[in-house]
């Protein structure tokens, strides 16, 4: 990454009796704090807590790992307190009782519960020097992560919470380690920001199934609308598609989808170009076009969000209502879509099938199988009854006889 992916804006606080400031750093782009308190270590648990509460932002002044430990300590009050508001409470009491709640008013509640403890998480604030630089005690390296997440570094200090920096370095020692997709015998790599493909039941869909009963080696032209990593597209080289364009509107994965299509050796195969969905018209007709949109219609609050949330479906309704003209004859689309929405009450299946309908598609077939990821299995989860129950789709779609 060469440039800087978020605007410059100041953050200000008064320390030693003297103004000071910095650039913010938010890759949600949310808004400085208007107050900033510096604290250090000799601050109680309990303190911090209760001024995040109260919309205090606190910048760390001590040792990196007391800051970390910090973190866990607010993260435990936000779990125990007695305090909540009433809606999250009610959430929560939902989770263990499910019947007393619909799934849609407990989705929300779970939703509102996650942005607000993200947002006291949030109050914990670090400084980072020129060249993303950390200087405290204990503190680790930091400066190819954030360069890595936020573009070069300039000369100014940069504040940011300490929750995404964990994140950034997190995503990090991913993007180092790889994801490892047994479809590709290779791993791909994630970026901050971009979601990893930890769930392999999709990539298996797409990389089981033939075209109208013919090999993807005779494919001309496909599409992979939404690329994130190009782990799909890699996927449809690998089975010998001769051209595959990769679109995206995320500039992170635009660049995390490249490196990755380079390091597989399908740069010769994969062009990989920014769109809000089909690329230009220009690319032509495609004879197979795939894609695999955000699940849940709700809003996203942070960037790595958009790839689970579709606010009002407007992705999904996208794909659908373009598909007709992108498709060249006896071409497919491939709509890989998990059923959860159905099961929280976020969307019925007639909705789906009417919006196929209106966009003069016809379902060929629709291929089903069951997650096998952790919060499937996980009776704690406050969403467990509707992610039991979740299957993952791939409908073949082509355009319908008139």
């Amino acid at each position: 990454m060469t440039e800087t992916l978020t605007k410059e804006i100041q953050v200000n606080w008064q320390e030693n009796g003297k103004p000071q400031s910095a650039t913010w750093q938010s890759a949600a782009n949310n808004p400085p704090p208007k107050k900033v308190m510096a604290i250090d270590d000799t601050l109680k648990a309990d303190a911090a807590y209760k001024m995040a509460c109260e919309g205090t932002a606190m910048l760390w002044r001590g040792d990196f790992q007391n800051a970390k430990q910090l973190s866990i300590a607010i993260s435990r009050r936000i779990d125990n307190r007695t305090t909540k508001p009433k809606a999250v409470n009610k959430a929560w009491q939902a989770a263990k009782t499910p019947k007393e709640v619909s799934p849609k008013e407990l989705f929300h509640l779970y939703r509102k519960n996650q942005i607000e403890r993200a947002r006291t998480l949030g109050m914990l604030l670090v400084e980072l020097g020129p060249n993303y630089s950390l200087n405290y005690p204990r503190a680790p390296d930091v400066a190819a992560a954030c360069t890595q997440a936020f573009g070069k570094s300039g000369k100014e200090n940069t504040v940011l919470s300490l929750r995404e920096l964990l994140g950034v370095v997190g995503a990090y020692e991913w993007h180092k380690k790889g994801v490892e997709i047994p479809q590709l015998e290779a791993s791909i790599t994630p970026y901050y920001g971009v979601y990893s493909p930890v769930r392999g039941e999709y990539i298996d869909l797409v990389n089981n199934l033939l075209l109208a009963n013919v090999p993807l080696n005779n494919v001309s032209v496909a599409f992979d609308i939404g690329t994130g990593t190009g782990v799909l597209a890699a996927v449809l080289a690998k089975r010998g598609v001769a051209k595959i364009i990769a679109t995206d509107s995320n500039l992170q994965a635009l660049v995390c989808a490249q490196e990755n299509i380079n390091q597989l050796g399908f740069s010769a195969q994969v062009k990989i170009t920014q769109a809000h969905l089909y690329p230009s018209n220009n690319a032509g007709l495609a004879d197979l076009i795939v894609c695999n949109p955000p699940w849940l219609p709700a809003k996203a609050n942070s960037p790595i969000e958009h790839a689970i949330y579709d606010p009002e479906s407007q992705m999904l309704k996208g794909f659908l209502a373009g598909l007709k003209t992108h498709l060249a004859i006896k071409g497919e689309g491939w709509l890989i879509l998990s059923d959860i929405a159905e099961h929280l009450g976020l969307r019925t299946r007639e909705e789906l099938n009417t919006w196929i309908t209106a966009a003069g598609l016809e379902v060929i077939e629709k291929l089903d199988v069951k997650p096998q990821h952790a919060k499937s299995q996980d009776k704690s989860d406050a969403l467990y009854d509707a992610r039991s129950k979740e299957v993952t789709s791939l409908y073949r779609l082509k355009v319908a006889k008139r």
